[in-house]
């Protein structure tokens, strides 16, 4: 399937899901992602969800990675030249909601993308090696391409199912793990 039909059939998937849905796979995503990685001392860039989108609500994994001695990094969209800008993560009155319903910082400490440990990547599907479709402006192939090569990047994806995408390119990067409600993958080569 091209991207295109991809996001689209993820899209409406997402819609049909109830809150009560999204909160129960959000809660076994963040429980299996736990029990598999320490973030004690890692810098970790961590996505808000686009409530409206109903993405992973990852509320729940900020605070414990934090409470785990995690630093947390959030990003600003630049929609100029599809770039973010990362913050370090101080509290929740740090964010407010911009026009595309994203959380994003109104203040705070810029950091590098190379200090960068982990990654945790937003997107609407995945293939069988770690290709993943996202909303198609291409602002996390940009920061991951700028990452370290230690860097791990792990996608979160609320269905527990793989897609076959017929138009990657050269600027797809692909993930290293994802963790969906009842799965776990690794896709290191």
């Amino acid at each position: 399937m091209l991207k295109s039909e991809i996001r689209a059939l993820f899209k409406e998937k997402r819609k049909g899901l109830s809150f009560l849905e999204l909160k129960r796979k959000s809660q076994q995503i963040t429980n299996s992602i736990l029990n598999q990685f320490d973030f004690k001392n890692k810098e970790v860039s961590i996505f808000l969800p686009i409530e409206k989108q109903k993405e992973f609500d990852s509320y729940s994994l900020l605070e414990k990675l934090t409470l785990q001695g995690g630093k947390a990094i959030i990003s600003k969209s630049n929609f100029e030249d599809c770039s973010l800008t990362l913050y370090r993560y101080e509290n929740v009155s740090q964010l407010e909601v911009n026009a595309f319903g994203i959380p994003e910082p109104k203040y705070g400490e810029i950091v590098s993308d190379a200090i960068l440990n982990i990654v945790f990547v937003p997107l609407l599907a995945v293939d069988k090696k770690g290709n993943r479709v996202g909303y198609g402006k291409g602002f996390y192939d940009k920061l991951l391409a700028k990452c370290s090569p230690k860097c791990l990047f792990i996608g979160i994806s609320l269905f527990d199912e793989f897609v076959e995408i017929d138009d990657l390119n050269q600027f797809d990067i692909p993930l290293h793990y994802c963790f969906t409600p009842n799965l776990f993958y690794e896709f290191r080569q």
